[in-house]
């Protein structure tokens, strides 16, 4: 995982929310631990390896569905989810 500046806010966060159409200066708002000098450093590091950046951005998006899908697939989360919609409802006592 890419990460920008020394927190925890990834560059596919930065890069997403640019690609969305948000500003340096919004993106800041979001995310308060970036500098804005680190936003301009993350989008300009996109906008040069534009290519990289998104085979990069596409791994991650497949890696995170066989996260989401294997996940999902444990009896034990199909279990809580159940009554996760339940409570949600209000059909459920759980």
């Amino acid at each position: 995982t890419i990460r920008v500046e020394s927190t925890r806010v990834t560059l596919d966060t930065v890069v997403i929310a640019f690609c969305e159409g948000a500003t340096a200066e919004e993106i800041a708002e979001r995310f308060p631990a970036l500098s804005l000098g680190g936003i301009y450093a993350a989008i300009a590091f996109y906008l040069q390896n534009r290519a990289g950046v998104d085979a990069y951005l596409k791994r991650r998006e497949a890696e995170a569905e066989q996260i989401r899908m294997k996940v999902e697939s444990r009896p034990e989360t199909k279990e809580f989810r159940k009554r996760l919609l339940a409570r949600m409802s209000g059909n459920g006592s759980a």
